[in-house]
């Protein structure tokens, strides 16, 4: 990593308060830019979020936002409604109000004397879901975004459902998570040592646990099709730079992105990373000069320079070599391979039926997995930490049911979202399917390349809920996650299907069974032909060359001091009670624990999800987050915030109870619970 320290123009900081359209709202925001800006306007960049500027993403906000300023850019940090520093209540994630809000901000910034008026987008995560949101409203001054690891599909592409099945490890972890961020005060430097509990006790008093909400619409409905982009791709005008990871749930935002939306405003980039910025350096590897990258997408449309960025291929993606399974790598080793088209003409589909030569089970066979079959998936966000990735499949492969190919004769590569096809007859109106895509070794390790699941119930669209007629047999196919991978000589490809994947699914309320017909089901993968790489140099971009990127390179870092705890849990902690037949799985997000700010503000944090079930029993099924946080600063301010939030259920409905207390100066400040029951319609 490269730090610079000095750049072309001169930077100054400022704290101000954007104004809203009801007129009584006031958003907080931190503004880097040029010192000259007010005679020599420049263009202006905003990253909007809820995770609070003055602490949680200080340290990440001060590797690029004075890094844009030093070249030429006003770039803003802007706290949500309800969140950080700015006025107003929490709603609910991207709302309408939240949008507007966003709205409002673009408008404001493009007004100011030191703007050219002409303004950016860019984030990860809720900042990049928010950027293509804000992007198909339309405002006038946005004429390009950089959106990193986010969704054009709420519903059946973020952390609430997949396939049209809960999201059992994310829709409970996340809802924990945000109830106990969205409970966090205000900073009494920012907005007065007056107002600060007040504003507070106004914030906590409105909070509603995001749970209740998202379990209250288990089918794709108005609510998640409000944000989902892709519901009207032409409505973005603005260029749209849509960067993911192999290893990041959103990744095939990026696919469908460069797929819909036309080839003079769209370029997609897929590294191997994980739910980062790719130029952190975090696992896996390797790392890019990200700010270097979007400078040139800036460049390109906010300021009308010819920087060749529309010249790159539309999609560049990177081509996992194989590996043995490991739960991080710190370098995926592989290539950057480009394409100018997306469906790209260098990819074909190769369909393997499961009961071809080699698989021995052209015969019916049944799938009734074991409830605890999914505890090696891995995390569902990686976050570049040590036990994010799954491990060797071999235990999951064996709680399942299995379709070898015979060794390959020669490198299989693949680019982009493998099907899998399958006829089965279900026992059971309400089941799921999962199939993951493994590459096993000669030794018989397994590596999970991809994986998908299907709610049967939502079989005909995730908008509607259809009961399967036991004793009867459909045809169901659904894709799997996007992926670039390489399978070499001599592996297998195993298609490993399971009808129960916990966590990560929620199962429904009675344990069912699956028969599935193999010699009518299939595997089909999109094949890249790697002679499409020796032609590069050929096509209408002459000259282009092989894809590269530079080295990562940033401003100073923020002086943060991080504390580790006396005693470390370990992050994942799967344990077994024999006599129960119960599998725990504990975890640790990890978010970066305990941490001392230059300006004296101590943020502590910690955080535990467990996941409980019995191998026989889907209503024993109970997920639990936990979470405390502490703010303080000398003897003039201490904050504290503990939540816990549970999901459990019954065969017809799921249950949820939430808790939440908060402190100041060891006094209470607002204690509440909240008990909720919602039915079980589709999930």
């Amino acid at each position: 990593m490269k730090y610079r320290e000095h750049f072309d123009r001169q930077v100054t900081c400022e704290d101000v308060w954007i104004p809203t359209r009801d007129g009584r709202t006031h958003l907080h925001a931190r503004i880097w830019r040029p010192t000259d800006a007010e005679t020599n306007p420049v263009p202006a960049l905003l990253e909007y979020l809820p995770y609070r500027k003055t602490d949680w993403t200080a340290p990440r906000d001060a590797q690029r936002h004075p890094w844009y300023a030093g070249h030429g850019y006003a770039s803003v940090r802007v706290d949500i409604r309800g969140h950080g520093d700015s006025e107003g209540t929490p709603g609910d994630e991207y709302d309408a109000q939240e949008l507007a809000d966003g709205v409002d901000v673009v408008n404001w910034l493009a007004e100011q004397p030191w703007c050219t008026g002409k303004v950016g987008m860019f984030g990860i995560s809720w900042g990049g879901f928010n950027s293509l949101q804000i992007a198909a409203l339309a405002p006038e001054p946005l004429k390009a975004i950089v959106t990193v690891c986010s969704t054009d599909d709420r519903y059946d592409n973020d952390v609430h459902y997949t396939g049209g099945a809960v999201l059992g490890i994310d829709m409970l972890a996340w809802a924990g998570t945000m109830l106990a961020f969205a409970a966090r005060p205000p900073d009494p430097t920012s907005v007065g040592k007056d107002r600060w509990l007040p504003m507070w006790r106004e914030r906590l008093e409105a909070l509603d646990p995001f749970l209740h909400t998202w379990l209250a619409h288990q089918q794709r409905d108005d609510y998640w099709r409000h944000g989902s982009v892709c519901e009207d791709y032409t409505a973005i005008d603005a260029a749209v730079l849509a960067v993911g990871g192999w290893n990041d749930p959103y990744r095939d935002t990026v696919l469908r992105l460069v797929e819909h939306l036309p080839d003079d405003r769209v370029r997609g980039i897929v590294g191997p990373w994980s739910h980062q910025y790719p130029d952190r350096g975090l696992p896996p590897g390797p790392a890019i000069g990200f700010l270097q990258e979007t400078l040139r997408w800036w460049d390109q449309h906010l300021k009308g320079e010819d920087t060749g960025i529309m010249r790159e291929p539309k999609l560049r993606a990177w081509l996992n070599d194989p590996v043995p399974p490991a739960t991080s790598y710190d370098v995926m080793p592989g290539r950057w391979v480009g394409d100018d088209n997306w469906p790209s003409p260098s990819v074909s589909w190769d369909e393997r039926p499961l009961g071809g030569t080699g698989t021995g089970a052209a015969a019916p066979v049944l799938v009734r997995s074991p409830q605890h079959t999914g505890l090696d998936a891995g995390r569902f966000f990686p976050f570049g930490n040590a036990s994010d990735l799954p491990p060797d499949q071999r235990e999951e492969d064996g709680r399942s049911v299995c379709f070898d190919s015979a060794p390959l004769d020669a490198r299989v590569e693949i680019l982009g979202r493998p099907r899998v096809r399958l006829r089965l007859d279900s026992a059971t109106p309400r089941a799921h399917v999962v199939a993951r895509v493994c590459d096993v070794a000669p030794d018989g390790s397994s590596t999970l390349v991809t994986r998908g699941v299907l709610n049967l119930l939502s079989r005909h669209g995730r908008d509607r809920a259809v009961e399967w007629t036991p004793g009867t047999y459909e045809t169901v196919e659904f894709e799997l996650n996007g992926i670039g991978y390489a399978f070499p000589p001599g592996h297998r490809i195993r298609v490993a299907v399971s009808d129960t994947y916990w966590p990560w699914v929620w199962p429904h309320g009675e344990r069912g069974q699956l028969t599935v017909l193999p010699a009518e089901s299939a595997l089909l993968l999109p094949v890249r032909d790697p002679a499409s790489d020796e032609d590069e140099d050929e096509d209408e971009h002459e000259g282009r060359g092989p894809i590269r990127f530079e080295e990562p390179e940033q401003a100073p870092p923020l002086p943060v001091t991080y504390e580790r705890p006396a005693e470390a849990t370990p992050e994942r902690l799967v344990t077994y009670d024999v006599a129960k037949g119960e599998w725990t799985l504990e975890v640790d997000p990890n978010y970066g624990g305990s941490r001392v700010y230059p300006d004296g503000l101590r943020y502590e944090e910690s955080a535990r999800e467990t996941y409980r079930i019995r191998a026989d029993d889907p209503l024993s099924a109970v997920a639990v987050s936990e979470w405390t946080i502490r703010l303080r600063r000398g003897d003039d301010w201490d904050a504290e915030i503990m939540t816990r939030t549970e999901l459990r259920a019954t065969a017809t409905e799921f249950i949820m109870d939430s808790r939440m207390e908060t402190r100041a100066d060891g006094e209470t400040v607002v204690k509440r619970a909240w008990h909720r029951t919602t039915p079980r319609t589709s999930a």
